[in-house]
Order: C-alpha cells, then sequence, then structure tokens
C-alpha cells in the first residue's frame, strides 16, 4: 500500500515544456503608473470559521455528524467501489469510512486529484493542473482541512480583491475588506471607499439589483439560471461599465466562459456568500503540492480504516443486471473485475457519458435520468506555468488580470511555501476562454504551446510593463509548462441546473458524485468535496435501511 500512496514521482501525460519564442514587442500607453503596495509577506491569521453566524460552515460540520454517527450500528461494512480519484471521490472514500465501510478507490492516472493533481518534471519544478485557491465560503472544504488535522498546511493571504487596471499598462487596485467588521458591511466598506474602477452612481445601480439576492436566498438565485449575466444586467438596469469592470472577471474566474454566455446563477451563488460571510471572499493557497498536501491525507485517513486505493486502474465498462440494471461489477482496461456491495460514479460528466450501460438509457426507470446528462458537457481551460529569471513585482496573493485572454494569476514564488523563491518569479495564470463555446474566437486548445506562452507574454506585457516585454528583452522566460484541458468544470451556460442529477439514482446500488450534481456550489472544489460527501450520505442511509433524500426529479423534456 505504500507505494499506491506515492502519487507525486510521475510526469503527466500530455504536458510539455516549452522555451521562449520571441515575439514583435508591442505598443504600450505611456503614462505615469501608480502601483499597489505589495501586503507584507507573509501568511495572514486563520479567519475563525466555526463560529454560530457562519450557517453554512455549521451545516457542513452537522452533516460530517450525522454520516459519522451512521458508523455506530454498522454491523456488516458496505465494500463500496468509487470510480474515480479526484476531490469528489475522494471526499466520498473519506466519509464512508467515517461511516463505517470500505471504500475502493479506483483512479485511471498515475496519480490522486483528478483536476487540482500535480506532478514534477525533469527539474523537480511541480506542473499543476490549475491555479487552486481557497475561499472562506467553502464550510466543506474548510472542514474536510480541520477533520483531517491539516488546517496549518492553508496558508491564508490578506482579505483583499485586487484587480489590473486593464486600460493602464501596470497599474492594479484593490478592494480591501476591514479587519473586524462583519458582513455585509466589511464588504460594503470594500466597494464604496474603492473609486478607481467604479463611480458613486454606478455603485448605487449596481447594489440596488441585488437585494432581491439578499432578500430571496438561494430560490432568488437558482430561479436566474436561464439568464446570462449580460440578460440579467440589461433586465435589471446595472451598468454595463459593471460588467466589463467585474463580471467579465468574475465569470472567466469561476468558470472559464464570458459574461455573455455564463448563467447568472454563477456570479450570484459567490457574490451571495461573499457579501453574507464575513470571511467569505478570504483567499488561501496550499503550502505544496496537491498530491502530497491534500490528496495523500484523504487517501490516509480511508486506508487506514479499511479502504483500498488503486492508481492506474482505468475503466472498461460497469457490469450490470440486463433485468434490474443493478450494478454487479466493475471491469478495468486489465481485464480485472472488482466487485463491491455498492458502487459510486466521481468521474467527471464527459468522462461518465462515455460509460453509462445501454440498459440504463432503456428502461423507463432510469433512461431520463441518465439522458439529460447530455445536456452537460465540460468547459474548456489551460494553466499555463511561467518561470522567470528574476523578480516581477511581487503580489502574496490572487489576481484578477482582466484581459482578454487571462483570468487570474499568482506568483505561486510568493503565495506557496514549497515553491518560494526570493529571486525568481514563477507565475501560475488561467487561460481563458479557450474556444467559442466558451467565448474565444480562437480555438486554443488545439493551439501550439509556443503560441499560448506567446500570446500570455504580450498579455504580461501590459500588466507588468516595467518588467516584462513580449520580445524577451526584460525578464526571460527559463522555462514554461502548458496544460490543456479539454473538459473541466461543466460549462454553467444558462439553463443546466436543471439537468444537473441529484447523488441518487434510481439504480439501486449506484450513486453519482463530481461537482456536476446537483448541489449548491456548482463547479468548484467545494462542490466537488460536498457531492462526494452528499454521496457518501447517500450510500450510508441505505446501509443503514433509512431512506435517503429523494432523487432529483428528471428534466421535464426526459421524463
Amino acid at each position: 500500500m505504500a507505494s499506491s500512496l506515492s502519487f507525486t514521482s510521475s510526469l503527466g501525460a500530455g504536458v510539455r515544456v516549452a522555451r521562449e519564442r520571441a515575439s514583435r514587442p508591442r505598443a504600450r500607453a505611456l503614462r505615469s503608473r501608480v502601483r499597489v503596495a505589495p501586503p507584507r509577506a507573509g501568511d495572514f491569521p486563520k479567519p475563525d470559521l466555526d463560529v454560530p453566524s457562519n450557517a453554512n460552515y455549521q451545516e457542513a460540520k452537522a452533516l460530517s455528524a450525522r454520516i459519522a454517527a451512521n458508523a455506530s450500528g454498522v454491523r456488516e461494512p458496505q465494500r463500496v467501489v468509487v470510480v474515480g480519484g479526484g476531490l469528489a471521490g475522494l471526499s466520498c472514500a473519506k466519509y464512508l469510512a467515517d461511516a463505517g465501510h470500505h471504500p475502493v478507490v479506483l483512479e485511471r492516472g498515475k496519480v490522486l486529484g483528478g483536476k487540482v493533481s500535480a506532478w514534477q518534471d525533469e527539474d523537480g519544478d511541480w506542473i499543476e493542473t490549475g491555479l487552486h485557491i481557497f475561499f472562506g465560503a467553502y464550510p466543506n472544504m474548510m472542514n474536510l482541512f480541520a477533520e483531517l488535522g491539516i488546517e496549518d498546511r492553508l496558508q491564508w493571504k490578506e482579505h483583499a480583491m485586487t484587480f489590473a487596471m486593464k486600460d493602464y499598462p501596470g497599474e492594479f487596485t484593490k478592494f480591501t475588506f476591514p479587519k473586524g467588521l462583519p458582513a455585509p458591511f466589511n464588504m460594503a466598506y470594500a466597494i464604496l471607499s474603492n473609486d478607481r474602477m467604479l463611480g458613486p452612481v454606478e455603485k448605487v445601480r449596481t447594489g440596488v439589483p441585488l437585494v432581491p439576492m439578499l432578500l430571496g436566498g438561494q430560490d432568488y438565485i437558482d430561479a436566474q439560471d436561464e439568464l446570462s449575466v449580460q440578460q440579467w444586467m440589461r433586465e435589471n438596469g446595472m451598468p454595463e461599465r459593471v460588467r466589463e469592470e467585474l463580471f467579465i472577471a468574475m465569470g472567466k474566474a469561476l468558470d472559464f466562459i464570458d459574461s455573455d454566455k455564463l448563467s447568472m446563477t454563477v456570479i450570484l451563488t459567490a457574490m451571495n456568500r461573499f457579501i453574507n460571510e464575513t470571511h467569505g471572499s478570504k483567499t488561501a493557497f496550499l503550502d505544496g503540492n496537491q498530491p502530497a498536501r491534500l490528496c495523500a491525507p484523504m487517501a490516509e485517513h480511508f486506508v487506514k480504516r479499511g479502504g483500498e486505493v488503486r492508481t492506474e486502474a482505468p475503466l472498461k465498462r460497469w457490469l450490470v443486471n440486463d433485468t434490474t440494471g443493478a450494478v454487479e461489477g466493475v471491469e478495468l482496461v486489465s481485464g480485472e473485475v472488482v466487485v463491491g456491495d455498492h458502487y459510486v460514479s466521481a468521474m467527471a460528466v464527459d468522462a461518465f457519458k462515455l460509460y453509462v450501460p445501454d440498459v440504463w438509457l432503456e428502461r423507463d426507470a432510469t433512461k431520463g435520468f441518465f439522458a439529460q446528462l447530455n445536456e452537460l458537457r465540460g468547459i474548456p481551460v489551460i494553466n499555463v506555468h511561467l518561470w522567470f529569471d528574476k523578480k516581477l513585482l511581487p503580489y502574496d496573493g490572487l489576481v484578477f488580470s482582466r484581459s482578454k485572454l487571462l483570468s487570474v494569476y499568482a506568483d505561486m514564488s510568493e503565495c506557496c511555501k514549497e515553491y518560494a523563491d526570493g529571486d525568481k518569479s514563477m507565475l501560475e495564470l488561467v487561460f481563458a476562454p479557450c474556444d467559442e463555446t466558451a467565448g474565444s474566437d480562437v480555438n486554443w486548445i488545439k493551439a501550439s504551446d509556443e503560441a499560448i506562452v506567446a500570446a500570455t507574454l504580450e498579455e504580461l506585457e501590459r500588466l507588468f510593463p516595467d518588467e516584462i516585454a513580449a520580445d524577451g528583452s526584460k525578464a526571460r522566460v527559463m522555462k514554461s509548462a502548458i496544460v490543456k484541458t479539454p473538459r473541466s468544470v461543466y460549462a454553467a451556460v444558462p439553463g443546466r441546473n436543471k439537468y444537473r442529477p441529484s447523488q441518487h439514482t434510481p439504480v439501486p446500488n449506484f450513486t453519482l458524485a463530481g461537482d456536476f450534481t446537483s448541489q449548491k456550489f456548482l463547479g468548484s472544489m467545494e462542490g466537488a468535496v460536498l457531492s462526494g460527501k452528499l454521496a457518501a450520505e447517500v450510500v450510508a442511509d441505505k446501509a443503514a435501511n433509512r431512506a435517503p433524500k429523494p432523487i432529483k426529479p428528471v428534466a421535464a423534456e426526459f421524463r
């Protein structure tokens, strides 16, 4: 088992290290620049999330306790086969073990983590699937860190949201949340005290349409899913400049998609958490690579309790009973058949759709539930790593770039202890949107690594005009790495929520997990963890002969 937990040594497929390519320098505006002073180096104190007023955190704790309470009544532990070793699958396995059961996690890749996986290149540098930020508004994720005893692995940053000024090269502005002021007043102060992005009239016209969200809560938020961000703003009289200055950046950061194609539910979900939770928008970085610092503790937790984890174990097919539709086993590509009492798919939606058994699409009891998944698809995203030969303007935290190609970035040499370097910068950048469906006029997923690096450097020349030139005449890129994910989180275009299935399915011994399944945190690390937790709850309830939460009704056109 020790070898199966050594997830961090292999170089992942599909990642290529590209050397810098020269490109023509761009003209840039001559203007005196006003720089934001970087916050002090080092970590900021961990926010106190476990307080009675934080209803979402208390709800997360209560769900953990409810699942774990099943352990005392378990006579025969269930062997539960979980296909997929990302956060959803690992979370499901962790809580199944807490409930007294024995999960068996099967991961097709060499490393655990799925969309949060990472690996080392030949130089020993870590290549990450994506830039992953932890928010105070992630109650189940924060609760998970506490339960595993690894809260000290989160490096909390200054409570501020930093934006590049897209029209003024080299300039940044911050929305700073004052310490000691509770929600929603801390966000109100942060917005009202910043006069560089929005004027007084625009701030008022922004706030008024959000009142129904504050009064109606999640019901109101869910009801806006049929509208794009752009449509909602026009119907509610919100200034176009708010979309240009704030919502485009938020949309690309949250779902890698332009605001004219993004469901308003995504924006409102994030804003609701940020407004109503004092530390909701406070960010943290993991202090090292995800496989070792997050995934390994999750795996070790359930392995110690009788579970198993296997990498390089790709699925070939679900073995199902032609009469009942029940799962009878999992056949791997190797030919091995893995048998359990219950089965969980924790695969991404695009992968899962490839393996849906024909019998589930033919039986009246199940066909609509699984057919509706065809309305869900992943959105592409690219993660860019750039190692520079010198230090750029240091900023210890997340920055919204507000460029046409880049959504957010961070200098990992400042933000992460394992990657710390006092002399050189390593930028991790989220390159999105990446294709026409997401709002790009170029299919960057099909572009060469060299083209992506060149385009990134042109954008960075605007962000760091004193430090970076696209022709390489200033800070030099020593190495780059590109990670393309053609299908990442599900594309949250308008009208998708009704197609998101419950974790509880009409197949009696089969349960779904994954951030695409129905839960209030949408496609995110928090959504993945919560989905796995809810899936474990379904299995634990069934094992204890209790009625699980009901199956979500199938979308009308598939009934």
